[in-house]
C-alpha cells in the first residue's frame, strides 16, 4: 500500500506553480527585450531587408542601362569617326547633310551608298 505524503504533494504543487510563473516571466522578459531592441533599431534609421533588396535591384538595373548606353555611345563615336575620316579623303567631297541624315535612318554610312 502506498501512502501519500501531504508535504511532498504540497511541494510538487508549489514547484509546478513556480515553473508556470517562471515561464510567464520568461515570455514577458522576451517581449520587453524585443520591444527595446526594435526601438533601438528604429532610432538608428536602419533600412529593412525589403528596402535594401529594392534599392539593390534598382542599382543593378541602372548598371545594366549604363553598360548598354556605354556600348551605344562607343558605336556612335566609331560611326562619327568613320564619317569624319571619309569626309577628309583627298578628292572626295564631304557627305552632304541630307546624305548623313538618310544614312542615320537607314543605318548605313553615306560612303556605302555611293557604291564604294
Amino acid at each position: 500500500m502506498q501512502t501519500r505524503n501531504k508535504i511532498l504533494d504540497d511541494l510538487a504543487k508549489l514547484m509546478t506553480n513556480a515553473v508556470g510563473v517562471a515561464q510567464g516571466a520568461r515570455t514577458e522578459a522576451e517581449t520587453a527585450m524585443k520591444s527595446m531592441f526594435d526601438r533601438f533599431l528604429a532610432d538608428r534609421n536602419l533600412v529593412t531587408r525589403d528596402e535594401f533588396d529594392a534599392i539593390r535591384a534598382m542599382a543593378q538595373k541602372a548598371r545594366e542601362e549604363n553598360d548598354r548606353l556605354r556600348t551605344e555611345i562607343a558605336a556612335l563615336a566609331a560611326r562619327v569617326a568613320a564619317l569624319e575620316a571619309a569626309s577628309r579623303k583627298p578628292g572626295k567631297a564631304a557627305p552632304r547633310k541630307a546624305d548623313v541624315s538618310a544614312a542615320d535612318k537607314s543605318g548605313e554610312s553615306p560612303a556605302s551608298e555611293s557604291g564604294e
